[in-house]
């Protein structure tokens, strides 16, 4: 079913928010990662700075354009002496990850505390 523009369902909109713990920001991320959204999604994370943990266990879809950004601002961490790493990543709705073995490169944790220890 079409929406009307500008009126995309609740499980499709995009949805950002940070909390800092120990200085680093940790960036909850809900819905949809894809090319109509990489924009917002790319802007978001450039003010986030060298250090981030991006939960991805509201992600209900990603594409390789996502992924692109994911593989740049931890590229930029370690370039910064920062950390970086995603929590929640679920293989049905990441499996970009897997299907690239970028699984294998990316730190992944299972949990917020995991990642800061």
């Amino acid at each position: 079913m079409r929406t009307p523009a500008g009126d995309e369902p609740e499980a499709a909109a995009l949805r950002l928010t940070t909390s800092l713990v120990d200085g680093i920001a940790v960036i909850t991320v809900e819905g949809f990662l894809d090319a109509t959204r990489r924009e917002q999604f790319a802007e978001y994370l450039s003010q986030a700075g060298p250090s981030m943990i991006l939960d991805l266990s509201g992600v209900t879809f990603m594409d390789s354009r996502a992924l692109g950004l994911l593989i740049h601002h931890w590229k930029a961490s370690q370039a910064a002496g920062g950390r970086f790493a995603l929590i929640g990543v679920d293989y049905t709705r990441a499996r970009i990850l897997w299907i690239t073995g970028l699984a294998k490169v990316l730190p992944l944790y299972d949990s917020l505390d995991e990642a800061l220890a």
